[in-house]
This record gives structure tokens, sequence and C-alpha cells, in this order.
């Protein structure tokens, strides 16, 4: 059976109390469609990475998707259609306007889940910008180490680390909304492994662990769309033969 988006856009939905508003799905599809935040930094530089992430969905899963990146202003009613959204920026994220702050809140507070993710790596302007406007998203809920128990690392994949292009950081954050991690951010630009340049190839080299390194960046994304997806279905104990016979 595929799997459908039907539970997180009902919620988005339902709590929007939309007129068009269905327990069917998101919008006009079923499809999965990851949203690009639009803003006034670089932010559309790992398009081709979110696009193959689809790619790759597809092929390793019974999702169907739509194998695109839909940008989006983080003021836009439309990323209530969406229960994935990727925000990034090569260098710093410029300050966002208070119509992007409250629209974003209510998306995350309403069901939505946000993968944050430093294009620049170590450079480090992303990092300080992102934290900073987070803080204004939800002052009440600071980002925090996810613990290497979290379900994000078995959501299909087993997975021990949280590479990308870079393995700077051993770890992701999550800023939560009650017990979910709304928001998951990472320090080692995981679009940049997933990018192909115009002519199909990987568009930069993956350091320090090459292709290996590359294979799980691309696990760990399609980790944080199921996790989008499906939230904590995976701690329940019934699921506990499934993870140990995929281990084998």
């Amino acid at each position: 059976m595929s799997v459908r988006l039907l539970s997180r856009r009902a919620v988005l939905g339902t709590a929007l109390a939309l007129p068009w508003a269905r327990a069917l799905a998101f919008g006009d599809t079923a499809r999965f469609v990851p949203a690009v935040a639009k803003h006034g930094g670089k932010w559309d530089v790992r398009l081709s990475g979110l696009r193959r992430l689809t790619w790759e969905l597809q092929r390793r899963t019974s999702v169907e998707v739509l194998p695109e990146a839909r940008a989006l202003s983080l003021s836009s009613p439309k990323l209530f259609e969406h229960p994935f959204l990727y925000l990034g920026a090569d260098g710093e994220l410029p300050p966002l306007a208070p119509s992007e702050v409250e629209n974003l809140r209510r998306y995350l507070n309403f069901g939505g889940f946000l993968l944050a993710d430093a294009n620049d790596a170590a450079a480090g302007r992303f990092d300080t910008s992102f934290r900073r406007e987070l803080a204004r998203v939800l002052p009440q809920s600071p980002l925090s180490e996810l613990p290497a128990a979290h379900v994000v690392y078995k959501s299909f994949f087993l997975l021990d680390s949280p590479p990308g292009r870079v393995l700077d950081k051993p770890f992701l954050e999550g800023a939560y909304v009650g017990k979910r991690a709304a928001v998951i951010y990472s320090q080692n630009d995981l679009a940049g492994a997933w990018s192909r340049d115009e002519t199909g190839d990987f568009e930069f080299e993956v350091v320090p662990g090459g292709d290996a390194q590359r294979e799980i960046a691309f696990r760990l994304g399609i980790n944080l769309c199921m996790y989008a997806l499906c939230l904590d279905y995976k701690d329940d104990a019934v699921h506990l033969r499934a993870i140990i016979d995929r281990r084998r």
C-alpha cells in the first residue's frame, strides 16, 4: 500500500479552519512535494538537491511524490499545503518580516515540519542568523541537541550519524512544539550532499567520507521526510521486529 499524505495534512487544514479543508489531504494532491523557504538571502542554492531527494524518496519508499521543490514565501498561506519545509542559505539569513515570523510560527504549531540546513556549514553566518530568527518564531523552544535515540534516526533507515556535504557537527539539533521536534537543524549542509549540476553529476565533493557519506546523507534526508509525514510511530514497540529485521 502506498503512503499517502492524509493525517498530517488533515491536521494542518483543520487547525487553520480553512473553508476548503478536508480530511483527505493537504491542498489539491496527496503527493509529497517539499516546500523551500524564499527569503532575502541566498535561499535557492540547493534546489537540485531537494528535487533529487524526492526522487530518492520515491525510489526507496512507497511515498507518492512530485519530484520538485516548491519555492514559497514564509508569509504564504500555501505553506500549509506542505508537511515538509526546507530553509537553507549560503550565508546570512536576513531578518524575517513580522508577517513571516507569525505565519511560520502558526505553520509549526499546527503540525508543520521545518528542516533548517546551513549551506555554508562551518562558515557560521547562517548559524548565527538562523538561531536569532528561530528565537523570534519559537521563543519558548530553544534548539537543543537531538539524542542519539531520537526517532528521526530510525524513521526508515537505522542511522547513527547525521552527515551532509561535511561532517562538522556529529549531531542534529531540534526545537520542540510539545513533544514533537517541529524544527530539525543540520550544520552539515545536508542538501549539498544531494545536489547535482546541470550535467547530472553531483555538484559538491563530500568530505571526509566520500560516496559512503553521501549515501548516509540521502538516508538521513529520507528519514527526515518520513518523520515529517509520520512523526514518532517508530517509537511504538509494535515496530521493534521490523527494525531488528531491517538491521539484519
